[in-house]
């Protein structure tokens, strides 16, 4: 895989995908902020980001770096929900156990093929090695 084809078959998938991992977190953003205050920011701060990300890798698609910013980010979103279903958080013990809320579905879906396609694309853009130095640094 060269960056050409790097560039035209990761980065639209990779932007699709974040563009709908920020989507899935837009409707909880109102109840978070008045329930959990601090998770309501968190989801403020993951859809902008995710969506920047989603342009910047859509433009700079042979690019590493937003590849693997993305792929921590939605990696770091998959863990954050794991351990708000597995323990009580201030102010939302009410999610543990409930793993199949629909936008939370959704959400893990497409975080889970942002990190899948990120790791494809860092790995043919920087190789194995470098890939593995790169994220470890992050």
């Amino acid at each position: 895989m060269t960056r050409q084809t790097v560039k035209t078959s990761l980065r639209w998938p990779t932007a699709v995908a974040l563009l709908v991992a920020a989507a899935a977190h837009v409707p909880v953003i109102p109840e978070h902020l008045h329930e959990a205050p601090y998770m309501g920011a968190l989801f403020v701060a993951f859809t902008a980001v995710a969506a920047v990300l989603a342009v910047v890798v859509a433009v700079r698609g042979t690019a590493p770096a937003p590849f693997v910013a993305a792929g921590v980010l939605c990696a770091a979103a998959i863990v954050a929900y794991c351990l708000t279903r597995l323990i009580a958080f201030p102010q939302l013990g009410d999610d543990v156990g409930n793993w199949g809320e629909t936008a939370g579905v959704i959400a893990i879906a497409s975080e889970a093929m942002v990190v899948a396609l990120s790791v494809v694309a860092g790995v043919w853009l920087y190789g194995p090695r470098r890939w593995t130095r790169q994220v470890a640094a992050v």
